[in-house]
């Protein structure tokens, strides 16, 4: 687990350098997630935001259940990447769970990711925190790349098997 003190620092950090109230114009007070981990399993449906204020345990649970499924280890989910997935998510009326493919990923795991000739970024925004892969049963995966897009906040990439989406610099691939 990650301590408090580390916790609350990401906080800040997102919230000075990922001003996303101007991104999320419609972000409710209220925001939750139904999740599905591919690799462990595992399924997570949270509300992590009440009243427009996150709730601290709710989002250590998040942090948890997007650990690297390589190593086990986790990192803080940056709050704005989680505002896009479920602001996607509300955007197309999915009622279904979100299938994770990767949350955070450790650099020894992107690493062996590379080693094996997976097109993954040397510097990628998964080892900080800032991205999710991702798609939605009975979603075209072009049809979430254009909804992620049109928030113009971060990077998105589409592929074949699924969505990219960080909080890095506006970007599309």
């Amino acid at each position: 687990m990650i301590s408090r003190r580390t916790f609350i620092k990401t906080l800040v950090t997102a919230a000075v350098l990922y001003p996303m109230n101007r991104a999320f114009a419609s972000l409710k007070p209220d925001r939750a997630l139904n999740m599905y981990n591919i690799h462990t399993g595992e399924s997570l449906d949270i509300t992590y935001a009440a009243d427009g204020r996150y709730d601290v345990d709710a989002l250590d649970r998040i942090n948890y259940f997007l650990r690297c499924h390589y190593t086990d280890k986790v990192k803080a989910i940056d709050v704005g990447v989680l505002d896009l997935l479920s602001e996607i998510k509300d955007r197309v009326g999915a009622d279904e769970q979100i299938r994770i493919i990767s949350g955070y990923r450790s650099p020894a795991y992107n690493e062996y990711l590379r080693s094996i000739g997976r097109h993954v970024a040397r510097h990628s925004y998964h080892m900080r925190g800032q991205a999710i892969d991702f798609t939605l049963p009975g979603f075209r995966n072009s049809k979430l790349s254009h909804v992620a897009k049109s928030f113009y906040v971060g990077g998105v990439g589409t592929y074949k098997e699924f969505v990219h989406i960080d909080t890095g610099p506006v970007r599309y691939w």
